[in-house]
């Protein structure tokens, strides 16, 4: 799609320096900057390139002051950065505002599909299944038997729900994340292991966003559940009758253990490993790397392996790094008490 500078000063309620009918039809970094794209400026680290970018037009501050002509056309505006993100917002539902179903879908006869829908091409939707409205479910996705998708919920490529399963509305579940598999439910037997069948599901509340590759497992019996406004980066694994809070977030290749209920607002850093059967409180704040071995308190920030409080931490590694020289003045202490010995014999 292409857009004149002046629509875009209309739609940001900014002021148009240079030519209105400058047009743009691609978004870019002002150092990246093409002829028919449309940039920012928003740090003053950047100024330079406002100089010698190629872009079309440029979003800049309605303050900042210019030492010489520029050959892009401008808008100024209050806030450079927040209207760009404004404009990134738009642009991508625009690219993403699909509907209609390809022709190369299954979809069961009993399966339930709302109105306004995307189903791209080798999709599956079960028996009873149910889309909501203005839902997407991309290219290769599996919809699971008696699974129910909510309105405006988005499924990326490859995303497989299995049977059971409930998702609310407005969730983003990005590309090769699988809902609803089998919990790590084994029992000894016979010198091996035998299977505990999963009977459970695995419940999404509204405003979700799950990242790529990440798996949550459905539980042994009852729910796993991820409560609304939960943001899930990739690589996770979430384990069944896992419970998490209102809106925490947690980051990259973190594992939650089966049975393990985790707070609202908890902020869990990038590969953190937290064991079964306990309780994260509200509010818990967990480094990255930190290994969690039992329940938490309010509001507590967590470092370390296994992770205690965090200014406790910090006062522990400095010492941790200074071990190599006071092990060295522990010999030199030894030796002279030796030596002193020694000359008192």
């Amino acid at each position: 799609m292409e857009f004149t500078a002046r629509q875009i000063a209309d739609l940001l309620g900014g002021l148009v320096e240079g030519d209105p009918e400058s047009r743009v039809s691609a978004l870019s970094k002002i150092e990246e900057g093409k002829p028919g794209s449309l940039s920012f400026l928003a740090n003053p680290a950047y100024t330079p390139h406002i100089y010698t970018t190629e872009a079309s037009i440029v979003i800049i501050g309605k303050d900042l002051k210019l030492e010489k002509a520029v050959s892009p056309t401008l808008i100024r505006v209050t806030d450079a950065y927040a209207s760009f993100a404004q404009l990134l917002e738009m642009y991508d539902t625009i690219r993403k505002n699909k509907s209609g179903i390809d022709s190369q879908v299954f979809i069961h006869p009993d399966a339930q599909i709302g109105k306004d829908v995307y189903i791209g091409s080798f999709a599956y939707i079960g028996k009873d299944a149910i889309l909501g409205d203005r839902a997407k479910v991309y290219p290769g996705c599996y919809v699971g038997e008696n699974t129910r998708i909510g309105n405006d919920t988005t499924l990326f490529a490859g995303v497989k729900v299995y049977s059971d399963c409930t998702i609310g509305q407005d969730v983003r579940i990005h590309a090769g994340a699988i809902i609803g598999s089998d919990g790590f439910g084994f029992a000894p037997a016979d010198g091996g292991y035998k299977k505990v069948a999963q009977i459970g599901n695995v419940i999404i509340e509204d405003h979700v966003e799950i990242g790529a590759g990440t798996t949550i497992d459905r539980a042994t019996l009852g729910s796993t559940i991820i409560r609304k406004g939960v943001k899930l980066d990739n690589l996770i694994q979430i384990a069944h009758n896992v419970e998490i809070g209102e809106h925490t977030v947690i980051a990259a290749q973190t594992g939650v253990a089966g049975s393990t209920h985790i707070g609202k607002n908890c902020m869990i850093g990038g590969q953190v490993g937290i064991v079964g059967h306990i309780k994260i409180a509200d509010g818990t704040r967990i480094a990255a790397q930190s290994g969690v071995g039992s329940s938490t308190s309010e509001n507590e920030i967590l470092q370390g392996s296994p992770a205690f409080p965090i200014g406790e931490f910090k006062r522990s590694y400095i010492h941790f790094r200074k071990l190599p020289g006071l092990e060295q003045e522990v010999r030199t202490l030894k030796q002279k008490l030796k030596d002193l010995g020694n000359e008192n014999s």
